[in-house]
C-alpha cells in the first residue's frame, strides 16, 4: 500500500485512521519505555535481595551502601525507611513503616499502564467507526447510475481496513499490558519479600539494644545502691 492508497482509504474512514497512527505511536512508546524500566527494576532488585540473602543480620553500613548504590529504584527507598528506623521504637513500628514505603511506591511502578489499557478498549471501537464511516460512503456510489458494482465492494473492503488497524493495536496492547502488568506483580512481590528480609535481619538489633539497656538499668541501680 502507497502512500496515496493510504491517503485515501484514511479519508474514505473519516480520517480515523490517522488517529490509528497517534494510538500505535503511543502504545508502542509506553511498551517500550515501560519494558526497559521494569526489566532494569527486577534485575537490580535481584541484585539486592541476593545482597541481603546471605546475611542474618544487616548492618548500617550494608543499608547505606545498597541505598547509594541502587538509589534510582523503589528498593532503594524501602531501605532508607529501615536505614532511618529508630531502633527504641517497638519491634511492630518497623514493618508499618515498611509497608506505607511500599504503598507509596507503588503508584510509581505502574504508571503510564492506563495509557495501554485505554488504548485496548478504544482501538477496536474506532475501527469499527471508520468502517462505519467507510461503508456508508461506499454504499453512497449506488445512488450514482454510472458506477461499477465493484466499486462498492472496493469500497468496503477498504472500509474494512479500519476495523483490521483497530483489532491489530488492540491485540498488540493487550499483550504488552499483560506483559507488562506480570513485571508489576514481580516487582511489588519483590517489595514485600526485601520487607520480610528486612524485618528479619534487623531483629538481631532490637536484642542486642535491649540486652545494652537491661546492663544499663543493673547499672543505674548498683550506683544508686552504692
Amino acid at each position: 500500500m502507497n502512500i496515496e492508497t493510504f491517503q485515501h482509504v484514511a479519508e474514505t474512514s473519516g480520517g480515523i485512521l490517522y488517529l490509528m497512527g497517534l494510538l500505535l505511536l503511543a502504545a508502542l512508546t509506553v511498551a517500550i519505555e515501560r519494558s526497559w524500566y521494569l526489566w532494569k527494576v527486577i534485575r537490580q532488585g535481584g541484585q539486592i535481595m541476593s545482597q541481603l540473602e546471605s546475611a542474618t543480620k544487616v548492618e548500617h553500613q550494608t543499608l547505606e551502601h545498597l541505598g547509594e548504590s541502587f538509589s534510582q529504584l523503589p528498593h532503594a527507598r524501602v531501605l532508607t525507611v529501615a536505614l532511618q528506623h529508630d531502633l527504641n521504637h517497638d519491634f511492630d513500628r518497623i514493618s508499618d513503616k515498611l509497608d506505607e514505603s511500599i504503598m507509596r511506591e507503588a503508584p510509581g511502578i505502574d504508571r503510564y499502564l492506563w495509557i495501554l489499557d485505554t488504548i485496548v478498549t478504544m482501538a477496536p471501537l474506532l475501527g469499527l467507526l471508520g468502517t462505519i464511516i467507510g461503508m456508508f460512503n461506499a454504499f453512497q456510489v449506488l445512488g450514482d447510475p454510472g458506477n461499477a458494482p465493484t466499486k462498492v465492494t472496493g469500497g468496503v473492503a477498504e472500509a474494512l481496513l479500519a476495523t483490521a488497524s483497530g483489532l491489530f493495536i488492540a491485540i498488540l496492547g493487550l499483550f504488552f499490558f499483560n506483559a507488562l502488568s506480570n513485571r508489576v506483580r514481580v516487582i511489588m512481590h519483590q517489595l514485600e519479600t526485601l520487607k520480610v528480609m528486612l524485618v528479619n535481619r534487623m531483629y538481631p538489633h532490637y536484642q542486642d539494644a535491649a540486652e545494652i539497656r537491661a546492663k544499663q538499668v543493673v547499672s543505674d541501680l548498683r550506683s544508686r545502691a552504692v
